[in-house]
Parts: C-alpha cells; sequence; structure tokens
C-alpha cells in the first residue's frame, strides 16, 4: 500500500510524530511518499520516496495527515479531487476530524488488517458570481461571506427563486454537519452528526433577537445577494481561505458537491469521543 504522509511542522510534536509514524508504517511494508518540500527534514528517512504533491497523491491508496484541523483541511482538498482516504492524527488542540491522537500510534496496524470504517463526509460547492466573472469553489467545512470591518450587512437568500430569509448581520456561513463544529459554532449553531445530509446556514453576529441557523435539504441551491450600507467591501471565505471580495452586484450561490471525502475512523465514534473530551469534559471539570 502507497502512503502519503502530510505533516504540519508547526504544530507541537508533530516532527516526532511523523518520524514514528513513517517507521511504523515501513516495518508494517508501507510504502510511504511525501512532498519534495520535506526531504532535507528527513535526511536518515532512506526509504521515503520525495516527489511532487500532487503526483504523490495521484498514486497512492492513502493519506496521512499529521496536524490540526487546517492540516487535514487541506489534505481533505486533495483527498476528494482524488478520491483518496484520508487518515487525520491529531497534533494540534481540538482535532475533531482526526481519527487518532499522538499516543495512539499502535493504532496504525489497523490500516493492514482493515480494521477500521469509512466515513463519506459530504462537500458543499459554491458559484462566485461578479458581473460576467464567475468562480467556483469547493468546501469540506463552510462557506463564509461576510464583511471585514464588522459592519451590518442585509443578506438576502433565496431557494428557486423564492426568498426564504433576510438577515441582517455581519455574515452568513454556510456549512456542511463536519463543518458544524467548526465557525458556525462559534456562531452559535448547532453541533450536527456528520453522517447527517443538509446545509447549514448560520448568520454572524445578527441584529436579530430571533435569527437563529437555519438547516436546508442537500437538493436546494441557495442563492445569496446583499446589500451593504456605504459600499463596505464582502468577503467571501472557503474553508478559512479567502478566495475574493464582493461588488454590489455578486451572487452567492450555494450547491452540495458531488465530490465527498473518504475519513478513516480508525477507532470507532471518533466523532462522538471528540465532543465529550474536548468540548463536555472542559465545561464539566469546571
Amino acid at each position: 500500500m502507497k502512503t502519503v504522509i502530510w505533516p504540519n511542522f508547526s504544530k507541537k510534536n508533530a516532527f516526532e510524530t511523523t518520524g514514528k509514524v513513517c517507521s511504523t508504517l515501513h516495518n508494517m511494508g508501507f510504502e510511504i511518499l511525501c512532498s519534495e518540500k520535506l526531504r532535507e527534514r528527513f535526511p536518515n528517512k532512506k526509504y521515503v520516496r520525495y516527489t511532487a504533491v500532487e503526483d504523490a497523491v495521484r498514486e497512492c491508496d492513502l493519506i496521512i495527515a499529521i496536524g490540526g484541523d487546517g492540516t487535514i483541511l487541506e489534505a481533505s482538498s486533495y483527498a476528494a479531487e482524488y478520491d483518496k482516504l484520508l487518515l487525520g492524527i491529531n497534533t494540534g488542540r481540538l482535532g475533531f476530524m482526526a481519527s487518532m491522537e499522538t499516543d495512539e500510534l499502535y493504532n496504525l496496524s489497523r490500516l493492514m488488517s482493515g480494521d477500521y470504517t469509512i466515513e463519506n463526509r459530504m462537500m458543499l460547492d459554491c458559484e462566485f458570481i461578479c458581473g460576467e466573472k464567475s468562480e467556483k469553489y469547493t468546501a469540506l467545512n463552510d462557506i463564509v461571506i461576510s464583511s471585514q470591518f464588522a459592519r451590518l450587512t442585509d443578506f438576502f437568500v433565496s431557494v428557486n427563486g423564492s426568498i426564504v430569509s433576510n438577515v441582517r448581520a455581519d455574515g452568513l456561513i454556510f456549512s456542511t454537519p463536519t463543518g458544524s463544529t467548526a465557525y458556525a459554532l462559534s456562531a452559535g449553531g448547532p453541533i450536527l452528526e456528520p453522517g447527517l445530509k443538509c446545509i447549514q446556514m448560520t448568520p454572524v453576529c445578527p441584529h436579530s433577537l430571533v435569527s437563529r441557523t437555519m438547516l436546508f435539504s442537500t437538493d436546494k441551491a441557495l442563492e445569496v445577494t446583499f446589500r451593504s450600507r456605504d459600499d463596505i467591501p464582502l468577503y467571501l471565505s472557503v474553508d478559512g481561505q479567502i478566495c475574493g471580495n464582493a461588488e454590489k452586484d455578486s451572487r452567492l450561490v450555494v450547491t452540495r458537491s458531488q465530490k465527498y471525502l473518504r475519513l478513516i475512523d480508525i477507532q470507532g465514534n471518533s466523532f462522538f469521543n471528540a465532543v465529550n473530551k474536548k468540548l463536555l469534559e472542559p465545561i464539566k471539570d469546571m
């Protein structure tokens, strides 16, 4: 089996963990591929083959991301594009998409035996239309349109030409169930089980006492237009990456993507364990 190792060395213990993962997999008979950029970091790992990232992903059977949720998100775009399995090992803080912690590397043996489950995580597509220009993006977590300067904007959300929501807020978050534990949670949205199929819309700082998160079925196409005062610019971000700024005649269309991420859950119930240990237990211990 060919495996791409995708580490983020800015995270604590990531370098040490990556070395252990490489050694463990090599001893199990895995062929290990890494980005050419990492060659100088592992001069003693003669069994590691270095190549361009896209070439490695095309060739591999599995990607192992070592870092936090941001690292897993970065790797997920490649995994979904080329329909590859993805395993996350957490060396960050929360690590909701990670299936293992650094003290659980013994579970890597399950990759050889096949003793794991695969979760198909839905993704979102968006088309960002500015005049005659159009750009398309895909997100695993969320698509956000918001003001950079915390200025209220009137957002109009329609489905099949019918307005379903008028929201005055700093921004709107469109998220998958996977993304419900990310920015949407901070904005007051609910936690959704990753296996659900829906599109979640959460306003950012709404100027209302009753504005709440809305859930839409995945067969809906959500179109967003807006009116901002003082011509304050709005920005589009996809999975945390700024993708462009919105002009007066801009429109955003959000739909379910045909792509999905095949995420390995190597121990079972990783999501519920993460919610309990990383969100609820700290509250209980206060």
